[in-house]
C-alpha cells in the first residue's frame, strides 16, 4: 500500500504509521528473547495511537502492555484491549480505586505504598526494585524493609529497570546482578520477573527472564553499536509542497535571514512548522527527501511552515515531502534527526509529534 493512494490530495502534513513493520519489530524481539512480550504503549505508544497500535501487536500474542498512568489504561480498556496492562510509574493511593476498576497491576516500589495497596482491597501487583536509577523502586540493598510486609502480602512479580541499555559499559550487567541480590533476600522469590527494555533485548541471546518489556525499538529507533537486531522504519512524516518560490542571488528565506541565496535557487515552503513537532532546531540542517532525493531545510523552521531547497530537483505544488522514514530506496531514520535536532533523544522526536498532524494506518509502507 503506498501513501500517495491513501493520503488526502489536500491533507497538509501527517505521520504514516506502518504497523506491519511494527508487528514484524515486535517478533524479530520476541524470537531473539525466546519469551513474550510485554510492549510499551504508553504516551500514545510514543506518539504514534496507543489503541491501534496495541491491537496490531496483539497477533504476537503478548503477556500484556505496558503505560504510565492509569488513565492510559482506561483508553485501552475502552477500545476493548483485554489483556493484562501494568502501569510502571508509582501511582497514588488516591489513583487506587481506579487502577482496580480498570484491572491494572499497579508497580509498587515503597512500604507506604503497597501498604495502602493492601489496605484499599489489594490484589496484584509486582515489586519495583531500584538498582541504579533511583527513579523509581525500593533500593536493590534494602529489602529487608519490607521482608515482614510482603511475606503477608507477596507480589506476583519483581522487576527493575536499565538505566544505559544501549551504552555498551556493563552497566546493565551490574543492575542485573544487583537484582538477583534484591531477589534472594525476598522471603519468596515471585512468580514473574522482568528487567530487560528494548536495549537490554538486543544486546543478549535467550532472555532468563519471564517476559521482556520492549518499547521504542518496535516505533523503528535502534540500540546503536553492539545491537544484534536493527528496527524497520515504522514512522514516516510527510507533508506537502505549498508553494515554491524562485530566488535571486542574495535572497534570504525565513525569520532572521539565516538562510540566503547563493546565485539562483529555488525553495519550496511545506505545510509543517514546529506545531506540528517538527523541531525549530533543524532549521538549516534538516534533511529531507524529494522523490527519493535527499535535499535540506532551508532556513529557520517556523511554526506552521518549513522551506527546503529544490534547485536541483524536480518539484511541483502538491509533491509528497518525507522528513522522517522511508521514501524510494532512502531513509532519513529517527535517530539521524535526533542528532540533527542538537543531539536530542530520539523519544522525544516521536513523542513530540503533535496531534495536528493526522496518524494514517498501514500494513505496508513503500
Amino acid at each position: 500500500m503506498t501513501t500517495e493512494s491513501t493520503a488526502a490530495p489536500t491533507t497538509r502534513a501527517w505521520v504514516d504509521v506502518d504497523l506491519g513493520a511494527l508487528v514484524r519489530n515486535g517478533a524479530a524481539l520476541q524470537r531473539h528473547a525466546g519469551v513474550p512480550l510485554v510492549p510499551m504503549v504508553k504516551a500514545d505508544a510514543y506518539g504514534l495511537g496507543a489503541v491501534p497500535c496495541a491491537r496490531a501487536l496483539l497477533a504476537l500474542q503478548p503477556h500484556g502492555f505496558g503505560v504510565a498512568t492509569v488513565r492510559e489504561v482506561e483508553e485501552l480498556r475502552a477500545a476493548g484491549i483485554r489483556e493484562r496492562i501494568y502501569v510502571f510509574s508509582p501511582l497514588l493511593p488516591a489513583d487506587f480505586t481506579a487502577a482496580r476498576a480498570a484491572a491494572a497491576v499497579p508497580t509498587l516500589g515503597d512500604a507506604a505504598s503497597i501498604s495502602a495497596w493492601v489496605a484499599s482491597g489489594g490484589g496484584t501487583w509486582h515489586l519495583a526494585i531500584e538498582t541504579g536509577m533511583h527513579r523509581a523502586g525500593l533500593r536493590w540493598d534494602c529489602i529487608g524493609e519490607i521482608a515482614e510486609l510482603v511475606r503477608a502480602n507477596p507480589p506476583e512479580g519483581a522487576f527493575t529497570h536499565f538505566h544505559s541499555a544501549e551504552r555498551n559499559d556493563g552497566s546493565w550487567e551490574l543492575q542485573e546482578q544487583r537484582f538477583l541480590v534484591a531477589l534472594a533476600s525476598l522471603p519468596e522469590r515471585p512468580a514473574l520477573l522482568h528487567a530487560q527494555n528494548s536495549g537490554g533485548i538486543v544486546r543478549r541471546g535467550a532472555s532468563p527472564w519471564s517476559f521482556v518489556r520492549p518499547g521504542v525499538f518496535l516505533y523503528g529507533v535502534g540500540s546503536g553499536d553492539g545491537a544484534q537486531l536493527q528496527p524497520e522504519p515504522v514512522v514516516h512524516v510527510r507533508a506537502r509542497v505549498l508553494e515554491i518560490h524562485d530566488l535571486q542571488d542574495g535572497d534570504t528565506v525565513s525569520y532572521s535571514a539565516t538562510w540566503r541565496s547563493v546565485g539562483s535557487r529555488r525553495v519550496a515552503t511545506l505545510g509543517i512548522g514546529y506545531a506540528d513537532g517538527y523541531r525549530r532546531a533543524l532549521g538549516n540542517r534538516g534533511p529531507a527527501l524529494l522523490h527519493g532525493q535527499r535535499t535540506t531545510v532551508a532556513g529557520v523552521v517556523t511554526m506552521d511552515m518549513t522551506m527546503i531547497d529544490v534547485t536541483d530537483l524536480p518539484c511541483r505544488v502538491g509533491d509528497l515531502v518525507t522528513l522522517i522514514g522511508r521514501h524510494g530506496g532512502e531513509v532519513i531514520t529517527v535517530e539521524e534527526v535526533a542528532v540533527v535536532a542538537d543531539f536530542m533523544s530520539p523519544y522525544e522526536v516521536l513523542t513530540g509529534l503533535r496531534q495536528r498532524l493526522p496518524r494514517i494506518y498501514h500494513e505496508a509502507v513503500a
